[in-house]
């Protein structure tokens, strides 16, 4: 709990990790100034790109008492805005799910890396980067709570070469307790996906919960865009922080 004699303080940077196949990739690291053992949280980010929202995010996690980075997973195909470089993504028929949880464990070795790291980590992703840390709390070990916000794909109708296997398919390798927030009104995933989805994840027995808002759409957390939803948004992020605290501050 913050209180108004607290000294805060926040280291905030983009820095080079060592991503899918030993390339270099740039990351957006926030962390408080502290010598206190940190947690860490993996930010992926979403289809419209590594752009500011995400580089707040990242530093709310900071904020909030978090060793925090958000790798680019687009990198490979150029520099430019997030727009651009999304539009470009997009024409590429996005990036393969291996080479996504290939720099997602890369992001998270780099927090156990650090000097002040309690072992302890979380993922969060909203949007495409939702499905992915779907993907990565069933594939990657290390991790020990994740965050879907509004991921559309997880019941995956369509399949490609670069997104072979449908993530619900692998809920029965489901590692960490899982957090989902999702708008009712949202046309990806629809609330009959969200019910598929929960329902796998009670026939494996997994630790979750799903909160689904009325009266919002994909993407109410996005307060620089028509779809943000404040009453839903002040109370999904209240969620995430209490349901990150008690997996992996305790």
């Amino acid at each position: 709990m913050y209180q108004t004699d607290m000294y805060e303080g926040m280291l905030a940077e983009t820095i080079s990790i060592s991503g899918h196949n030993g390339d270099n990739i740039y990351a957006y690291y926030a962390r408080p100034i502290t010598s206190n053992p940190l947690p860490g949280i993996v930010l992926i980010h979403h289809m419209p790109g590594w752009d500011e929202w995400y580089r707040e995010f990242t530093r709310k996690f900071a904020h909030y008492g978090y060793a925090a980075i958000s790798p680019n997973l687009y990198q490979r195909s150029g520099h430019g805005t997030p727009e651009d470089m999304a539009m470009k993504i997009r024409s590429e028929g996005g990036v393969s799910d291996d080479q996504v949880m290939s720099d997602v464990e890369a992001s998270m070795n780099y927090l156990k890396s650090l000097p002040n790291s309690t072992g302890k980590f979380g993922v969060i992703g909203t949007c495409s980067g939702g499905r992915q840390t779907y993907l990565a709390a069933c594939r990657i070990d290390g991790f020990s709570a994740a965050v879907d916000c509004w991921g559309g794909g997880v019941v995956q109708e369509k399949l490609t070469s670069q997104q072979p296997v449908a993530p619900i398919d692998y809920t029965k390798d489901l590692k960490t307790p899982l957090l989902g927030l999702f708008g009712e009104e949202d046309k990806s995933p629809t609330s009959g996906q969200v019910a598929i989805h929960e329902e796998e994840l009670k026939k494996y027995n997994k630790d979750y919960e799903f909160h689904k808002y009325p009266n919002a759409g994909h993407g109410f957390m996005y307060y620089d865009r028509p779809m943000y939803k404040q009453e839903a948004a002040v109370d999904a992020w209240k969620k995430i922080i209490e349901f990150f605290d008690k997996n992996l501050k305790v």
